[in-house]
C-alpha cells in the first residue's frame, strides 16, 4: 500500500449553499411575541448568533410573508437550550401565492438535556416554489411546562 501524508488544506472553502436568502429585504415578519433583549431579526440576520425569545411561556408562532414568490431549495433551523431539560416540537408550514391554507412541511420534536444536549440544528432539503409564506410554529415543552420558546437562527436557501 503506498501511503503519504498530506497538510490539511489553508484555506476555508466555503459552499454556495451558504448563499442566504436576505428575509430582512424580502419578506415581513409575524410573531406572536418576543423579548425585548432577543428580537426576532437576531434569528433572522446574517450576522447575528442572539437569537429571539419568546416573551412568555407557550406555544409560538413566526410567520415570513415574502413580498414577492420565492423559491427555496433548503431550510437551516438551530435552537439552543442551556437551562431546562425539555422536549421541543416544532412544526414547518408553507403557503403558495394565491392560497389561503398553510401546507404542512415537516413535524418533529427534539430533546433538550443541558450539560450534554443544549443545541439542535437541523438542514432540510425542499422544493418550495411559488413560495408566498413560511410559518415556524413551535411548542417549547409538549409537557406543558413554563419554557419559553427560543430560536437561534432560520436561514432559507434557494440553492
Amino acid at each position: 500500500m503506498r501511503k503519504k501524508t498530506i497538510n490539511p488544506p489553508t484555506e476555508k472553502v466555503v459552499s454556495s449553499e451558504h448563499d442566504f436568502l436576505d428575509l430582512e429585504q424580502l419578506a415581513q415578519v409575524e410573531i406572536s411575541s418576543e423579548c425585548t433583549e432577543h428580537p426576532i431579526e437576531s434569528a433572522l440576520v446574517a450576522d447575528s448568533e442572539s437569537g429571539w425569545r419568546a416573551a412568555g411561556p407557550g406555544e409560538q408562532t413566526i410567520r415570513l410573508i415574502f413580498d414577492q414568490t420565492q423559491t427555496v431549495k433548503h431550510i437551516y433551523l438551530c435552537f439552543d437550550e442551556q437551562e431546562r431539560t425539555r422536549t421541543q416540537e416544532f412544526v414547518l408550514l408553507w403557503r403558495r401565492e394565491g392560497e389561503d391554507v398553510f401546507r404542512e412541511i415537516l413535524r418533529q420534536q427534539f430533546h433538550f438535556s443541558p450539560a450534554s444536549t443544549t443545541r439542535e440544528f437541523e438542514e432540510y432539503a425542499v422544493d418550495l416554489s411559488g413560495l408566498k409564506a413560511l410559518e415556524l410554529r413551535i411548542i417549547p415543552d409538549i409537557s406543558g411546562g413554563e419554557a419559553c420558546a427560543q430560536l437561534t437562527r432560520l436561514r432559507l436557501s434557494a440553492i
